[in-house]
């Protein structure tokens, strides 16, 4: 119970929610630093760099104002930029772009934590599925090769042309969900577009989990600690996800 209802059904977010994206791209990112940045770079400078867009292009990909290849085309230039690269035109690009997709894919891997909590809400018949800023089919991949292919995507950035926190993405996702609004909880890591986006929404309850280097903070301390507290809550582990909805 949240306090306003009950929570009857649960939407995840896929990237550094359920599957270790940020593993993924320090992995990817790494790798391609070898062939194309100076030496001695640090591995974490550069993952803290990638997440943090500063240019906020993966944001503008998500209200539908560039292509998913333009948004890395720039992120990838920004990158270079940053840490000794050289400019990468459409050629060059496309060779940065397979050998980063191919790295990052092998470095692909649930959170130790997110099967445990889908067999909890399977034993307690509490449905589920995605709602991803990342394309569906795509996330539909990560998810079987990361072994949590039994959570279905509803909803990717493809499925209306934008994503979180439009409101319509969570409205959809929950309809295909079989539930109303008040009686979906959301659970993500980037506060804004995540809990904050889907309680704003209507959705019954916003849950944060603020994992290891979250790169999205709860700046204004808007979500209870563990409790919820006007429609949003903090975790710091999908282990505490059950006994919210309890």
């Amino acid at each position: 119970m949240t306090g306003e209802g009950p929570i009857r059904a649960v939407l995840f977010d896929v990237d550094d929610t359920l599957v270790d994206t940020r593993g993924a791209f320090r992995h990817a990112l790494a790798s391609v630093a070898v062939d194309y940045l100076d030496e001695g770079v640090d591995h974490e400078d550069l993952v803290r760099f990638w997440r943090a867009d500063a240019n906020g292009w993966y944001r503008a990909h998500t209200r539908g104002e560039m292509t998913h290849r333009e948004q890395r085309h720039r992120r990838a230039n920004d990158l270079h930029v940053e840490f000794g690269g050289p400019f990468l035109d459409d050629a060059a690009y496309e060779r940065w772009d397979d050998a980063f997709e191919r790295y990052f894919q092998e470095g692909w891997a649930a959170h130790d934590d997110a099967a445990a909590a889908l067999d909890a809400l399977d034993a307690a018949g509490i449905p589920y599925g995605g709602l991803s800023n990342a394309d569906s089919r795509y996330q539909v991949k990560k998810l079987g090769a990361c072994g949590l292919g039994r959570v279905p995507m509803l909803v990717g950035v493809d499925t209306l042309g934008v994503g979180k926190p439009d409101p319509r993405v969570f409205h959809l996702a929950c309809e295909l969900l079989g539930f109303a609004p008040a009686e979906v909880a959301y659970v993500g890591d980037e506060f804004d577009v995540d809990p904050l986006g889907a309680r704003d929404a209507g959705l019954g309850l916003g849950v944060w989990i603020e994992r290891p280097g979250a790169h999205s903070r709860d700046v204004d301390g808007l979500a209870g600690d563990g409790t919820p507290r006007e429609g949003l809550v903090r975790i710091g582990t999908l282990a505490a996800l059950p006994a919210l909805l309890s």
